[in-house]
């Protein structure tokens, strides 16, 4: 075991130098069922509805912040 603070990013590259008391092996789990469960196919069509549902949101956003001077209530 190591007996030093581990930054994962610098110590783990070419593998976990923790082996099982790392504390991120649940994540790795949860990962791994993912890629292993889901079709590349679905993972795509998951990556390219949130990127147009954010910026539709946050061009609602901004005509609805934007008043107009010219309408009574603006």
């Amino acid at each position: 075991m190591v007996s030093h603070p581990v930054n994962c990013a610098v110590d783990c590259i070419d593998g976990c130098v923790l082996g099982d008391d790392c504390p991120h092996r649940e994540h790795l789990a949860a990962a791994l069922r993912f890629i292993a469960q889901t079709s590349v196919d679905d993972m795509v069509e998951l990556s390219q509805d949130t990127a147009p549902q954010r910026m539709l949101r946050q061009l609602e956003r901004q005509v609805d912040a934007q008043v107009n001077p010219w309408e009574p209530n603006g």
